[in-house]
């Protein structure tokens, strides 16, 4: 999606301006950006059934700051990781349904269901998603630093003593111009 300016003028929003906007957009709306200005008799109507929107404003600032806001949203959103914790694995554990698990110890932050990285001497081995995260016997959503756990990663069973696994998440931060 682009940001195109069709037409610029002086003076109240006629029809003609409407028309315009809707043609150059091929049926998928629009819209008019009014300053200190107003729009003449039934172009209201007409705009509402090109699926053009009119906005207008007395306050400069608003104008410019609500075409920024637009501009920003055409943007794609700036993915913004964060390391929640780190869990040092400490034993392997072969199950006899097949699989392995990794028998850690939380070196910092929290260990929690989501997306994990393993590494193995500071290169990363796999990425993916813990399938099952346990403390003892029971399933657990998080486990925090200083505390033992057992974690299984989906589509992972390599795992040797001495990796490391990485919680983290993925947050989506809007642009801004």
């Amino acid at each position: 999606m682009t940001l195109e300016i069709v037409h610029s003028a002086v003076g109240t929003i006629t029809e003609n301006d409407i028309n315009v906007v809707a043609g150059s957009t091929e049926g998928k709306g629009g819209i008019i950006f009014g300053f200190h200005t107003r729009i003449d008799t039934g172009v209201a109507d007409l705009a509402k059934r090109h699926g053009v929107v009119v906005k207008l404003y007395a306050i400069i600032y608003e104008l410019i700051d609500e075409v920024k806001a637009a501009m920003a949203g055409l943007l794609d959103p700036i993915l913004k990781e964060t390391v929640i914790g780190v869990a040092e694995v400490r034993k392997v554990f072969e199950l006899s349904k097949g699989g392995n698990v990794a028998g850690c110890m939380i070196a910092s932050g929290r260990v929690a269901r989501g997306r994990v990285r393993i590494r193995r001497r500071r290169e990363l081995v796999f990425e993916g998603v813990i399938g099952a995260l346990r403390r003892f016997q029971d399933e657990v959503n998080e486990v925090r630093a200083g505390m033992e756990c057992g974690i299984r990663v989906d589509g992972f069973n390599d795992f040797q003593e001495g990796d490391t696994i990485e919680s983290y998440s993925v947050e989506k931060i809007a642009p801004e111009l």
